[in-house]
């Protein structure tokens, strides 16, 4: 046995239950044996950045796995979220929604369409949005609400009106795949 091997195995038989129990503590008896493996995985690893006593430097060590762990569940919650939301309801009706969202954008007048868009899609604030316009943000509030309004009355119109015409893109398309 070398001597890496033989500190290594010092090391372990000297700490590995402290480690067990310091994860048992903060995350249960689930994680703890995946974590205890990691830690010394990564202890032999850098086996020359393991100062004496050993101890300390484990317990962080399995801190940060724990942490990693932790934050690794997050991630796959939020794409599990992500995915039930897009699952939810028919996805027809999402596109349909869009579509209709689109038409009735496209029918609001040109500045109408700028101030809805910076608010909307690129998330400016009234205060924002108005330096970009170049006007107060009283003036720029003022011009969202009516924009809202005619956004608003255009999609009424759209949801109404059968005969309507799809989105110029839209009829290109169509035509393309007929």
């Amino acid at each position: 046995m070398s001597d890496d091997e033989h500190r290594f195995t010092g090391m372990y038989d000297e700490c590995r239950q402290r480690v067990w129990a310091y994860v048992v503590s903060r995350a249960g008896r689930q994680v703890a044996d995946e974590v205890v493996s990691e830690t010394f995985a990564i202890a032999w690893r850098r086996l020359e950045d393991v100062p004496e006593p050993a101890l300390p430097w484990l317990l962080g060590v399995a801190r940060n796995v724990l942490r990693d762990n932790v934050r690794a569940e997050v991630r796959r919650e939020a794409v599990a979220a992500e995915l039930r939301a897009w699952a939810e309801g028919d996805v027809a009706d999402h596109v349909t929604e869009r579509m209709g969202v689109l038409r009735a954008l496209a029918a609001v007048p040109e500045d109408d369409r700028e101030i809805l868009v910076l608010v909307a899609w690129h998330g400016l604030s009234p205060k924002e949005g108005a330096r970009v316009v170049g006007c107060s943000s009283a003036a720029f509030r003022v011009r969202l609400h009516r924009a809202r309004k005619r956004l608003k009355q255009a999609m009424e119109a759209t949801d109404a009106d059968p005969r309507r015409e799809p989105l110029p893109h839209v009829r290109s398309l169509n035509e393309e795949w007929s």
